[in-house]
This record gives C-alpha cells, structure tokens and sequence, in this order.
C-alpha cells in the first residue's frame, strides 16, 4: 500500500513493515497503526510514522545509546497487551524532540516505546521511575541522575 509520510513524501509500504498499538500512543489513542522508515543517511535514528495520518511522525532512537545504565522492568499490563515471553522478544525505542543546535534536542526516557517484535504489536509505556525524565538532553554525558 502506498502511504502519505511526514518526512518521506509518498512512500510504498507492506504488511510486513507495519506495527500495530492496539491503544494507540499517549495523545494519539486514534493512531493504531505505524511504521518504522530509515532516515538516509543516519543508522541511529528512525521515523515512527503514522500509516493513517501524514503529520504524526515521530523521530525515534534507542535510548540504550543516550543512557548507558538505562533499564526498566516492562509492567504486567504491557507484557499481556503484547503477548511477551522472553526479552529477546522487544526492542525499546524513545521519542525525540528535536532543537537547535540538535546537541539541546531531548529524548523521552519516562515513556518508552516497546515493540514485540513476533507479533509487531507495540506500546508505549509509562515509567514511575523519577531516574528518568521526558526530556533528557541526548548531548548529557551518558548516565542517569
């Protein structure tokens, strides 16, 4: 199917490509379905791009890059709604606000995204864990308060 993107222009995408978040993203319940595309150029970040709705892209990244010691426990709620059995299964990824000079850009450390990589089904998940921040500066010596 072809899908109208944010960053990307129209863009052929398939099945396989897709990631389903059965409750949508905090602030955007409506969005169900999204894919992954590269930005060229760039191996460390991505764009989460809506298939429905051309301006919700997010740009994205593992945070493990930004945080050396960062590490969460998934909740109960979230391995049920996406079916994990092992941590092999899931991949995590934070949402980026970009700034000028992208050395102050943030990433969202509170609220990770998780991705069950077997079923494709994802979620993003609220940490209680005042370690961390919604915008933690990327260019921050990697470690945690």
């Amino acid at each position: 199917m072809n899908i109208q993107t944010k960053f990307h222009g129209e863009i052929e995408i398939h099945s396989d490509q897709l990631w389903n978040f059965p409750k949508g993203i905090p602030g955007f319940e409506d969005e169900k379905e999204f894919v992954l595309l590269p930005i060229e150029g760039n191996d460390i970040f991505q764009v989460l791009q809506s298939t429905d709705t051309q301006t919700v892209a997010f740009i994205v990244t593992n945070p493990y890059t930004t945080v050396a010691d960062y590490s969460f426990d998934i909740d109960a709620p979230t391995i049920e709604l996406l079916n994990i059995e092992k941590p092999e299964d899931v991949f995590v990824l934070g949402i980026l606000t970009l700034k000028q000079p992208f050395e102050s850009s943030t990433i969202n450390l509170q609220a990770p995204l998780i991705f069950q990589m077997n079923n494709r089904k994802a979620k993003q998940m609220i940490l209680n864990d005042n370690r961390f921040t919604t915008r933690h500066t990327i260019g921050q010596p990697k470690e945690t308060k």
